[in-house]
């Protein structure tokens, strides 16, 4: 069945309408929203730092920090089970959704960069094992961001992460590096600095 010039004309402009008022099927899905509580963990075998901050106006709040301690009489595997245990519980006591841990870094001593090594693989452990997103940085570029100078010293860093987490005490040393981690990322990830940023 034919139909005329005219009917063609007006079928046409009924499409070009619905064309323009026509919504999109499938929307773009929103973004996901930003990390808002951020575990950080300075491995050592004998002295693993954590800490756990959380993003909140007018500054970050510190849920969390402390030393995985071990005695020296320990021996490695033992350390390693109580370093994974303790940041599990952690994780699980705070829900963090991204970890920030120590990059890696060269020594001299081979032997100690391995041990440096196995206590960080525990805490990597744990946190994968929770799911989150990890990511590593490096000691200067937390120190810088934290104190201003990549070279700075431990009481230097510890007095700063006091002073922006508005905390009572001082921090003890490997903990105030854990939550410098912590605080250094969530800089990092506010200025969509990612160069700074290295996801493991």
């Amino acid at each position: 069945m034919g139909i005329t010039p005219q009917q063609f004309a007006q079928l046409q402009t009924r499409l070009d309408g619905r064309r323009r008022t026509a919504r999109p099927v499938v929307e773009s899905a929103p973004r996901p929203a930003a990390h808002q509580i951020i575990l950080g963990i300075d491995p050592s075998l004998r002295g693993t730092g954590y800490g756990v901050i959380r993003l909140a106006r007018p500054h970050p709040q510190a849920l969390a920090h402390g030393t995985v301690s071990c005695p020296a009489s320990w021996e490695h595997s033992r350390c390693l089970v109580k370093i994974a245990a303790t940041i599990r519980d952690v994780i699980r006591q705070h829900q963090p959704t991204v970890c920030v841990v120590e990059g890696i870094f060269f020594v001299q001593n081979v032997q100690t960069a391995l041990i440096m090594g196995e206590a960080r693989g525990a805490g990597l452990v744990a946190a994968a094992e929770a799911g989150l997103d990890i990511y590593e940085l490096a000691t200067r570029k937390v120190k810088q961001a934290i104190v201003g100078y990549g070279a700075a010293q431990k009481i230097a860093v510890a007095k700063m992460v006091q002073r922006m987490l508005h905390l009572a005490e001082l921090p003890a040393p490997d903990a105030a590096d854990a939550l410098a981690l912590a605080l250094a990322h969530a800089q990092s990830s506010s200025r969509l600095s990612r160069d700074a940023l290295k996801k493991i």
